[in-house]
């Protein structure tokens, strides 16, 4: 699957995180997170995103409903994984080697770099910090039972994050993508993903099924 994400003007915003979230809103098309990979997991929460680029971030707004969302984990590089999760892997250049960005569904970031799920890297926590996420469910931890929950999520990637590849500006680059859904530890376990993942048992470490990212 190829994405072409578009790039937006927004110098006069001065970087204010809820005008970013409204011109996102109104600038963009929305995407589809909804690929069941494995029949064992046959939950499937509503999930959607958007994406762009200013040439020096990622923008990207996740919109889930889902059954049951939790979220306990608050410390930068924490096991986000097994809360409401959405997740983000990049690879700039399409070289292999891919950046896991993570976020539960209150904002709190992972993320490591490597060429498999094996000896990943993580990135430094000060750097991971100056990734910006507007959750709408609030920053404090929770556990929502007995209903569906709507919940969104604003996320401001700068590209000096990926700090293993020299980024000049996120102008006309080709990466390899993947945008997944997952909750490992949550009452609907759930694994979806954007495109889809060939393999037996759950695996989104998976760079030979990402998708093709092209930025404007």
């Amino acid at each position: 699957m190829k994405l072409t994400v578009k790039k937006l003007d927004i110098s006069n915003i001065a970087n204010k995180i809820e005008e970013l979230d409204k011109f996102l809103e109104n600038n963009t098309e929305i995407n589809t997170i909804n690929t069941i990979n494995w029949e064992d997991y046959s939950y499937k929460p509503d999930v959607k995103f958007r994406i762009a680029h200013t040439g020096e971030e990622i923008l990207i707004k996740f919109y889930v409903t889902e059954k049951n969302p939790k979220a306990t984990e608050t410390k930068i590089n924490g096991d986000v994984y097994k809360d409401s999760c959405v997740e983000f892997f990049i690879s700039p250049y399409a070289d292999g080697n891919y950046y896991n960005f993570e976020f539960n569904c209150i904002g709190t970031p992972h993320l490591a770099y490597g060429k498999n799920r094996h000896n990943r890297q993580a990135v430094n926590e000060n750097t991971v910090a100056k990734i910006k996420t507007l959750p709408s469910l609030g920053k404090q931890p929770l556990n929502l039972q007995g209903k569906d929950t709507e919940w969104n999520m604003l996320i401001i990637i700068p590209k000096s994050s990926m700090v293993n590849d020299n980024i000049p500006t996120l102008d006309g680059l080709q990466a390899k993508a993947n945008f997944y859904k997952c909750g490992d530890e949550t009452e609907e376990m759930h694994f979806i993903s954007w495109n889809p993942v060939r393999t037996e048992k759950p695996d989104y470490h998976r760079y030979n099924f990402f998708g093709d990212l092209i930025f404007e």
